[in-house]
C-alpha cells in the first residue's frame, strides 16, 4: 500500500485484460471490438474520495455530517486541482524518485478500472456512477490498448462529456459503461484516483475503422443461409414447389426480412484484437472486421 497525502492506494499487478464483446449480433456493435489491454503495475484507491480527505487536501473545513460520504459535488476541473495538489506533496515526489519513469495521479482509465475490478482492488457502491478519465465513445474503435487514457476526439455537445462506469442499484458485479458532463457536478457521480506512471512510448490503438467490405459478405451470406435459403426450402419441403416458383418474390423478400431480422441477435462471432497483432502508431485509420 502506498499513502499519499490522506490517501491510500492499493497496488494492482500487471496484466493483460479483454475489453469489449465478441459477440457478432448488431445489437452488441457498441462493445466491439473486443480487444486485449496490456497494463503494467499501478495503484488505485479502494474507495471513493471522501469529503474528509479533500477538505484534509484542499485545507478546508469538513462539512458537518460528512466525513466520510463520498464526494458528489466536484467537476472534472476540480478533481483535476486536487490530483495536482497530491503531485505537489513530498511522499508522491519520494515515491516517483523510488520507481522507474513519471508517474501521475489521475482519475482512472476504462482498462484500469477493470483491471482493479478483476483483481477485486476496488470497492464499489449499489447504484454509484464512476468518473474516468476518457471520452465518451459509441464503441471501442479507437481505443487505446495500454490502459492510457482515451482522449476525447469528438466534436459538438459530446465534446464537453466524460466516460463513467454506472453500478447496478443492487447487484454491485453488474455495470456499464456511459457519460457524463465533465465540468458538471451530479449526484451520486464519484471519482477515486489511480496513482500509475505515464506511458510516454507510442500508443497502440484499435483501429477506427471496420473493415466494411468484410461486413457485408458476411452480413449477404448470412442473410441467405438463414433467411433466404429456408424461405424457398419450407414450401418446397412440404410439396408447394409451385409456390416457390410464383410466389418467388414473396419468399425472396420475407426470407431477405427474415435473415436481416437475425443479425440483430445472432452472427459469428468476432475474432479479439490481441495486444501484440498491433503496431505503435499515430495513425488509427487501418481497418478491422468488426
Amino acid at each position: 500500500m502506498v499513502r499519499l497525502a490522506t490517501l491510500d492506494f492499493v497496488k494492482v499487478s500487471p496484466g493483460i485484460i479483454v475489453l469489449g464483446s465478441n459477440k457478432g449480433g448488431w445489437m452488441y456493435s457498441s462493445q466491439r471490438p473486443a480487444y486485449e489491454a496490456c497494463l503494467p503495475t499501478y495503484y488505485t484507491m479502494n474507495t471513493y474520495l471522501n469529503h474528509e480527505q479533500i477538505a484534509s487536501i484542499l485545507d478546508l473545513p469538513v462539512p458537518s455530517g460528512k466525513a466520510k460520504l463520498p464526494v458528489d459535488d466536484l467537476t472534472e476541473k476540480d478533481l483535476e486541482e486536487v490530483a495536482q495538489s497530491v503531485m505537489e506533496c513530498n511522499e508522491f515526489k519520494e515515491f516517483c524518485e523510488a520507481q522507474d519513469g513519471e508517474w501521475e495521479i489521475r482519475l482512472p482509465s476504462e482498462a484500469e478500472w477493470y483491471l482493479a475490478q478483476q483483481q477485486n482492488a476496488i470497492e464499489l457502491q449499489a447504484g454509484g456512477n464512476e468518473r474516468l478519465v476518457d471520452g465518451p465513445t459509441s464503441n471501442n474503435r479507437g481505443a487505446m490498448m495500454d490502459g492510457r487514457p482515451r482522449p476525447n476526439e469528438l466534436i459538438g455537445p459530446a465534446a464537453s462529456q466524460s466516460a463513467l462506469m454506472a453500478v447496478h442499484p443492487r447487484n454491485t458485479s453488474v455495470f456499464l459503461k456511459g457519460t457524463v458532463p465533465a465540468q458538471r457536478a451530479l449526484p451520486d457521480v464519484f471519482a477515486r484516483f489511480v496513482l500509475t506512471p505515464i506511458r510516454s512510448q507510442p500508443a497502440k490503438r484499435v483501429p477506427s475503422s471496420a473493415d466494411t467490405w468484410a461486413n457485408v459478405r458476411s452480413e449477404l451470406l448470412w442473410t441467405t443461409v438463414l433467411g433466404i435459403v429456408p424461405s424457398f426450402a419450407i414450401p418446397i419441403a412440404r410439396g408447394m414447389g409451385a409456390y416457390a416458383i410464383d410466389g418467388w418474390f414473396n419468399l425472396f423478400f420475407g426470407g431477405l426480412c427474415v435473415g436481416f431480422f437475425t443479425g440483430a441477435f445472432w452472427r459469428p462471432k468476432r475474432p479479439i484484437l490481441r495486444y501484440d497483432s498491433v503496431q505503435p502508431s499515430k495513425d488509427t485509420s487501418d481497418n478491422v472486421s468488426q
